[in-house]
């Protein structure tokens, strides 16, 4: 399982290593591709949900709904409002992530009910 967009903001210290700060992460301009990794975002499988919204860390004011869930394409890991800093502050994304996704021209793979629940019981065990 590799895990995506987990800033500190995000990540608590016991729960292993996290990326920089997001702001760290912010660019001007986004990626020529970033509509279609916002879709590719927005259709993984949801692991993990909670009920609510998280407030924008960088601060815009805006809340997010189901910030905090957890989604997966089988093999990665991210929250559910990752889509909303990539769209919003144009994130940074790994690049193997990226290299990817575009060689699966954006189609979110088919993941197994029993895949899906590896990456919920791994992820499970690291927060």
């Amino acid at each position: 399982m590799k895990i995506l967009g987990f800033h500190r903001e995000f990540w608590s210290g016991g729960s292993g290593p996290a990326y920089d700060n997001i702001s760290d992460f912010v660019q001007d301009s986004a990626e020529p591709d970033e509509p279609e990794i916002i879709e590719y975002l927005d259709s993984g499988y949801e692991i993990l949900s909670f009920m609510g919204s998280v407030k924008d860390v960088l601060g815009s004011g805006e809340r997010i709904l189901g910030g905090d869930n957890i989604f997966t394409d089988g093999e990665w890991v991210w929250r559910g409002d990752l889509s909303f800093y990539v769209m919003t502050y144009h994130l940074s994304i790994p690049i193997d992530f990226l290299e990817q996704i575009r060689e699966r021209k954006y189609l979110m793979p088919d993941v197994s009910r029993d895949q899906r629940l590896a990456v919920y019981n791994e992820v499970r065990g690291i927060l």
